[in-house]
């Protein structure tokens, strides 16, 4: 299964990013293959509207399952998560990528969809 997170850079130590439609990058970690890789979400930054849909359209095309982050999608990018089947975790603020898959494996995290 794939696990992406919302992070300010692209590694096990990068933080947390609280924001889904304009974050950085989503660390995407593989639990089959044990990779780490990424994809860049930067572009969005200049966007006046509409950055939540366009991430979420990146997102269900990269095949991720499920979604760790701060504090979620707002309402249209949450309704095509939703739509997809993407499981969506908040709570993961704060901390690093590395810590975030840890309180997920843990049940720490709150599943909103």
């Amino acid at each position: 299964m794939k696990i992406a997170f919302t992070a300010k850079n692209t590694d096990w130590d990068a933080v947390i990013d609280s924001r889904f439609g304009r974050t950085n990058y989503f660390v995407i970690y593989d639990e089959e293959t044990r990779d780490l890789s990424f994809i860049n979400n930067r572009d969005v930054q200049s966007e006046a509207h509409g950055a939540g849909p366009r991430t979420a359209q990146r997102f269900i095309e990269s095949g991720v399952s499920i979604l760790i982050t701060g504090n979620g999608p707002g309402d249209n990018a949450a309704g095509m998560l939703t739509h997809a089947g993407v499981k969506v975790y908040i709570g993961a603020g704060g901390m690093n990528v590395k810590e975030a898959y840890q309180a997920y494996l843990n049940n720490k995290l709150k599943q909103i969809i």
